[in-house]
């Protein structure tokens, strides 16, 4: 069976779930172009604060469908370059979305899937968690951007190592190495995103957006950045919940 996105709203957070589990929610045509209408959709939802995105059946997304990629190196080359570039599409729709999309994931994720994790602004793995790069393993390169993102992370070396190796990283590998933002026991990832997710929902929409664009476009000169950050500055200095909670904390400081 074809995996679908389902959708869930918890109060201000949007949960999209890769539902699959008979292919360990392996991805595919349709998915990409649900997740890209679900954060078309949620992005003009004042009401939808944060985005999750998990995977259903105890893990969280075991990458592509090899059988459609077999059958289409065989016949339809072109047709695998359309959906690639769907599948990027959502990955760029996921790096570009204002709000915070984090990723609660379980059991596995492999090839595609890790892309997929790394596109997010924050992952919360449960303990038993693996991350496997499978790309060299089945003679492919990656995509999704995972040698983009990797290698903002990580630098160089250790990006080329992790795609040309493909060794199977835990949880605890991959926090130690700056890529995991919480660890948690097995089976609590989604409750503890969640919990994340209220926090974030807390924080004026402006401020989370401001820092996810000029995170994002931190690799420009220092000049470049600092004219960008004075813009954000000043635009979120503006609003009306800047100008409540800097009296509410000058209230409580003089007290």
């Amino acid at each position: 069976m074809t995996t679908e996105l389902k959708t869930e709203r918890h109060g201000t957070t949007l949960v999209m779930t890769l539902s699959g589990p008979a292919s360990r929610n392996a991805l595919s045509p349709q998915v990409y172009a649900a997740g890209i209408e679900t954060l078309n959709i949620a992005e003009s939802d004042p009401d939808v604060r944060v985005i999750i995105l998990t995977g259903e059946g105890g893990h969280f997304c075991a990458g592509g469908d090899l059988q459609r990629l077999s059958h289409n190196r065989k016949h339809n080359l072109q047709e695998q370059g359309e959906a690639l570039d769907a599948f990027h599409q959502w990955i760029e729709a996921l790096r570009s979305f204002p709000k915070p999309v984090l990723a609660a994931v379980e059991g596995v994720a492999a090839g595609a899937g890790v892309s997929l994790a790394l596109a997010c602004d924050l992952i919360v793995a449960a303990e038993s968690a693996r991350f496997v790069m499978a790309y060299g393993q089945v003679g492919l390169s990656p995509d999704g951007g995972a040698s983009w993102h990797l290698s903002r992370a990580l630098g160089r070396t250790k990006a080329t190592a992790l795609l040309w190796l493909g060794e199977q990283q835990s949880a605890q590998q991959w926090q130690g190495l700056g890529l995991i933002h919480s660890l948690v026991s097995a089976g609590s990832a989604l409750m503890q995103t969640l919990d994340l997710a209220q926090q974030l929902a807390a924080v004026a929409p402006g401020v989370l957006a401001s820092v996810k664009e000029l995170v994002s476009e931190s690799d420009r000169s220092l000049r470049t950045q600092l004219d960008a950050e004075k813009q954000h500055f000043l635009v979120n200095l503006s609003q009306p919940q800047a100008g409540l909670v800097i009296e509410a904390f000058l209230r409580a400081r003089s007290q």
